[in-house]
């Protein structure tokens, strides 16, 4: 039996759809309900709005859940590599060793890069943050490859789609190498695409490169844990651009610059400068964890807590293990590593942070991680982007397959009514 939800109004009644998930999340349909009303709701940041329905991702931040298609992070993470949860996200299935071998072909036969795109790199100057770079080059691609823009069929969505799995991790290799002044490195198809992806990053032009399973496990796991995380700010971004039947790229480019902000994908980037900002006066972890107690110090304890999860980040605790191999196995002496290790040692036990369960978050470990690997500080939002990649994709395509009507929200005015013009010589 189908559910309303009663409004009265004006000594009128309305009833509205109850809408029930598939994991019995509720919603009240209120698409009619300015026609019928001529009433709006006002929700600002939209964390009682639901955008959309979609069959991608489900988080649940009371019970710590997060699925990806139905499979629970914590069994992607441990069985899956990066390159068949980017499939399993775009596509809605696990891929069998035959699909899996076609994606990785034909990602492979695209992952070549017009060599004009390096004069805009070059164009740049140094001071340029990596996520700017990155966010502009994505654009640029459509002009390289117009054919990716007017996506009409489901092959040209397949093409556009191994398309920028191909070029992006070049991208972002070369904003990497253009941060770090090293010559650019091209993608060697003959190895997996994970280990590719380190080696455009990391290879020395004097040295022969060697493969690091250490690493490769653990930009593995980092990509897969980001991959996708259902309607937050760089997502809604992508389907909301998306929906004014703008291209793939353009709408990706779009979601790398609402990335880009500090509440969002740059939370990794707060971590490290935050433990850098602590070595720096002296490295005194318990006066700084005084100052995160005290409401009236504007100090924050960045990479605690998460807006979503109320009770502990599945993602952290996964990782967490990761960047503890990482820092053994590789030998990293680093004392701003030492003071994270303290730092996590002493909160995880501290009343204060445990009563209001706020344990360090997937970007206190990946933060860490990726510090130990030595990838540049400003680079951490730029891996971030790289691993969001496949649920961009995946929500991009799911908002054009679904046919969603372009994204319009309404307003609130609340400025002046009529105001009388005067002319500039009385004003």
């Amino acid at each position: 039996m189908e559910k309303f939800v009663k409004l009265i109004y004006d000594d009128k009644s309305f009833e509205f759809p109850l809408v029930k998930g598939s994991q019995n999340e509720k919603a009240i349909d209120i698409k009619n309900l300015r026609k019928e009303t001529g009433l709006i709701t006002l929700d600002p940041g939209y964390k009682n709005s639901g955008s959309c329905k979609s069959e991608i991702t489900f988080l649940d931040g009371e019970k710590g859940v997060l699925k990806y298609r139905g499979y629970s992070i914590e069994d992607l993470a441990k069985k899956s590599s990066f390159l068949e949860v980017s499939y399993l996200l775009i596509f809605g299935n696990l891929p069998t060793k035959d699909q899996l071998s076609k994606f990785k072909t034909d990602i492979d036969n695209e992952s070549i890069i017009d060599e004009d795109l390096k004069v805009i790199l070059k164009s740049f100057p140094k001071s340029s943050h990596p996520m700017g770079i990155l966010a502009s080059l994505t654009s640029a691609l459509t002009a390289f490859n117009p054919t990716a823009l007017d996506i009409k069929s489901e092959d040209e969505m397949y093409k556009a789609i191994v398309m920028i799995m191909a070029k992006f991790p070049i991208l972002c290799a070369w904003t990497q190498r253009k941060v770090k002044g090293l010559p650019l490195n091209y993608s060697d198809i003959s190895i997996s695409y994970i280990e590719n992806i380190t080696k455009m990053f990391f290879k020395k032009p004097n040295q022969e490169y060697r493969n690091n399973k250490i690493i490769n496990s653990a930009i593995d796991k980092l990509l897969i844990l980001h991959a996708d995380h259902e309607q937050n700010c760089s997502t809604s971004t992508v389907r909301i651009v998306g929906s004014s039947y703008a291209g793939l790229f353009a709408s990706l480019s779009a979601g790398i610059s609402a990335l880009w902000g500090r509440l969002h994908g740059g939370a990794n980037q707060a971590v490290i400068e935050m433990l850098e900002n602590i070595k720096a006066d002296g490295g005194d972890i318990n006066r700084y964890l005084k100052k995160a107690k005290d409401k009236n110090d504007p100090f924050r304890l960045m990479g605690f807590g998460h807006r979503v999860y109320k009770n502990f980040d599945p993602r952290a605790r996964i990782i967490k293990k990761t960047a503890d191999e990482v820092l053994s196995k590789l030998g990293i002496d680093d004392p701003v590593l030492d003071i994270a290790k303290n730092l996590e040692k002493i909160a995880l036990k501290d009343s204060y942070f445990v009563d209001r369960k706020l344990y360090p978050n997937v970007d206190f470990y990946s933060g860490i991680i990726y510090r130990a690997l030595g990838i540049p500080t400003e680079m951490f939002t730029v891996m971030f982007a790289l691993g969001r990649l496949p649920g961009w994709i995946a929500q991009w395509k799911e908002m054009r397959e679904n046919s969603e009507p372009i994204g319009r929200p309404r307003q609130i005015f609340i400025g002046s009514v009529d105001r009388d013009y005067s002319s500039i010589e009385t004003r």
